[in-house]
């Protein structure tokens, strides 16, 4: 079985393929998959080609005995390549990917598209920022602040329920206050802004800690 299509049209059509079949031909692991394993040069990403990559953790959890196998059934694959056409996924000889490779590499993408587009988004993606907001002075009324700083909304912007008083020097405190912010909704050098025009409370704006979610 000669593979001549490009890397990317490969995983493609094997993962249509393996989408509605465990291995190349019949119920357990030939010499077909072991030559096609050997073939990919590196394993599929499981994100974007779900069923390919299963088979290949399959296949890759053989071990050494993908080699054996592949010897021990190499002439039984080869007869049964001879007898039917039909399980050739990869086309012709040619050197140059044929009509037919074009339109089924078409096809498979038209088909991952329409799954991926009826499963909809997923879940946005969301950040946990610490803010450190110093007053001026030990005279600031932290609890106003707090309730200024907490009046600032956004869509995709959640403030925590209470703030941290934290120890300056000289008596002064700052406000330590977290937030949990949609990525692609709020900019957090925009909520250090607005913070920092409260300028008769507020002296700087850090962001002390940021976390993924």
């Amino acid at each position: 079985m000669s593979v001549s299509v490009p890397a990317a049209t490969l995983n493609i059509v094997l993962n249509g393929f393996f989408e509605d079949n465990s291995f190349v031909s019949g119920a357990e692991a030939t010499a077909a998959d072991a030559e096609i394993f050997n073939a990919l040069s590196a394993a599929p990403e499981a994100s974007v080609f779900p069923h390919l990559a299963r088979w290949h953790k399959h296949i890759t959890s053989k071990g050494d005995a993908i080699n054996s196998l592949k010897a021990a059934e190499a002439p039984v694959a080869a007869a049964a390549a001879e007898e039917d056409d039909d399980i050739d996924l990869f086309g012709s000889d040619d050197e140059e990917v044929d009509e037919e490779a074009e339109k089924l590499k078409a096809q498979r993408l038209a088909e991952y598209k329409a799954k991926k587009e009826a499963k909809g988004p997923g879940p946005a993606a969301k950040s946990m920022v610490t803010f450190e907001v110093k007053p001026w002075g030990e005279e600031t009324d932290l609890d106003e602040l707090e309730q200024m700083i907490k009046g600032i909304e956004m869509d995709g912007l959640v403030w925590a329920q209470k703030g941290q008083r934290i120890p300056v020097a000289f008596g002064i405190k700052k406000i330590q206050i977290n937030a949990t912010v949609e990525d692609a909704k709020v900019s957090t050098d925009d909520l250090a802004d607005l913070m920092m025009e409260f300028e008769d409370h507020v002296q700087s704006v850090d962001i002390a800690a940021f976390m993924k979610l």
